[in-house]
């Protein structure tokens, strides 16, 4: 039976795609058949005649189980904002039931799913459904990353609340460093690993270049728990 995480952050931009592929090729290079979803993604381009998203192509081609486009990147939206209201303008709204039939196929050919949310925990998806709905349908532990920044207290202790309301089991956080010198990063670290509820799984450092295959994932203990 496949294993999975849900891969969510505490906003945009802040890195959730260089987790995902770090993720990927550390249980790919343990030896396991790894599949990847961006099931919902906004400011795709038109590419051979459909919509493609850079990031789930980027998962796409990390992943060791062979998948179509669609079934890694269900409901893509050329328009650059929130899905609902992409979704809303392009008259194609999201369908958790068909990323459920996408997530299981996948599952029935792998050992891992890595699947990569869009914004954050609370963005909305349609008029009446979010992440955290996806997220509770497709019923893998969820990772929260948090963008190691000025500010990224707030919005962690924020999002991992919000994650311990709803009816999924979180698997722990992943930080991940997007300035070149942040003054405080093991005072910030350490306030983390005190206030939140679940175990730091993983650090990203940052990377020079700021490609998001870049890894360097510096794993913990608490990873073993999962992926040992």
């Amino acid at each position: 039976m496949a294993q999975g995480f849900f891969i969510t952050g505490t906003g945009t931009g802040i890195g959730k795609t260089r987790v995902s592929l770090a993720l990927i090729r550390e249980l790919r290079r343990r030896g396991f058949r790894v599949a990847a979803m961006k099931p919902v993604a906004t400011g795709a381009v038109w590419r051979n005649g459909s919509l493609r998203h850079e990031d789930a192509e980027l998962l796409l081609a990390a992943a060791n189980v062979e998948a179509a486009y669609d079934e890694v990147n269900a409901f893509a939206y050329q328009t650059p904002t929130s899905p609902h209201i992409a979704a809303s303008l392009e008259s194609r709204p999201v369908d958790i039931d068909a990323i459920v039939a996408h997530n299981e196929a996948l599952a029935s050919r792998a050992d891992w799913v890595i699947v990569e949310g869009v914004g954050g925990w609370e963005v909305p998806l349609n008029d009446h459904e979010k992440v955290s709905d996806l997220a509770e349908a497709l019923r893998w532990p969820v990772v929260l990353v948090v963008d190691l920044r000025l500010g990224c207290l707030n919005h962690a202790l924020l999002s991992a609340a919000a994650i311990g309301r709803s009816c999924v089991r979180p698997a722990g956080w992943i930080g991940n460093v997007i300035e070149p010198e942040f003054p405080y990063l093991d005072e910030y670290l350490r306030t983390l690993d005190e206030s939140l509820p679940e175990p730091r799984l993983a650090l990203l450092p940052w990377c020079p270049d700021g490609h998001p295959e870049s890894s360097g994932l510096v794993l913990s203990a608490a990873f073993e728990q999962w992926a040992g």
